[in-house]
């Protein structure tokens, strides 16, 4: 049984700075807690707990130390109110994220009636909303929009991870109501690599595996890409998720991960197909 890697696989760019903003943290010592799981992957946060790391939920289970503000980012509101509380804060806001962050801001000021498409849940989508001022629009999906759009003028910001092909769907559906149209599309050309290069290699092998946290949304988006071309797509942050049954005659492996997946645990995922093929 041969395995193949996707093209583009694993931490990006901007969960790669966060992770070192947090390493570095914790080597300086004192008291360090992050506000939120830092990136979406459960066993890269609890190796930061390991560390000393703590994740708060909200600025009162900090009372002193260093904060580190996710990858996700936040409300301009929650840093301001941190230092204000005497602590010291780390911005570890991934650098896509701040420019739709600043995309947001910039198009409210200019008074167009903002349009965010993403997720109303994801925290980075809540940042986005604050940074918009409070009173965007939030859609998934052109079928979510409005029968009444907010004003002839919209502009329109995407949330990093969202497939290209929503944000086309959502633009296209927009042209024909306003008059005025400006998007920003704020997609990370990291995702677009990883969702490409992943359906690439949906299409050419016989089992893919999508390595990376169940709660994080880029990696839940990479499964479903890879679902829609092969229905042998299984998702796992683990290796102690793979079941041998999933590989029964398959001769090729695809192995793809989302950009919150260190490489480590990608090669722990290889590792043990690997070793499953070894024991046929």
């Amino acid at each position: 049984m041969k395995v193949i890697v996707a093209r583009h696989a694993g931490v990006c760019y901007g969960v790669e700075r966060a992770l070192k903003l947090a390493g570095e943290a914790a080597s300086a010592g004192g008291s360090v807690a992050t506000l939120g799981p830092l990136i979406h992957n459960p066993q890269a946060v609890a190796a930061l707990q390991e560390r000393g790391v703590g994740v708060a939920s909200t600025l009162d289970d900090v009372s002193a130390g260093t904060l580190i503000i996710r990858s996700h980012g936040v409300d301009p509101a929650v840093i301001v109110e941190a230092e204000s509380r005497g602590l010291d804060v780390i911005d570890a806001t991934c650098p896509f994220v701040s420019a739709a962050h600043t995309c947001a801001a910039d198009l409210a000021a200019a008074g167009y009636a903002v349009v965010i498409v993403g997720e109303s849940d994801h925290p980075e989508v809540e940042g986005i909303l604050a940074h918009a001022g409070g009173s965007a629009l939030i859609v998934q999906h052109a079928s979510d929009l409005p029968a009444r759009l907010p004003g002839r003028k919209v502009g329109v910001v995407v949330q990093t991870t969202q497939p290209p092909a929503v944000l086309q769907e959502v633009v296209a559906a927009l042209l024909p109501r306003v008059s005025e149209l400006r998007v920003c599309n704020t997609i990370c050309s990291a995702t677009a690599k990883r969702q490409a290069s992943a359906a690439e290699l949906a299409e050419t092998v016989d089992v893919i595996v999508v390595v990376g946290g169940h709660n994080s949304g880029n990696t839940t988006r990479l499964a479903e890409i890879c679902l829609a071309r092969n229905p042998r797509t299984h998702h796992v942050e683990t290796s102690e998720e793979l079941d041998e049954s999933w590989f029964r005659d398959a001769e090729v492996v695809g192995v793809t991960a989302g950009a919150s997946t260190p490489d480590e645990q990608i090669r722990g995922v290889i590792d043990a197909i690997e070793a499953l093929a070894a024991d046929d």
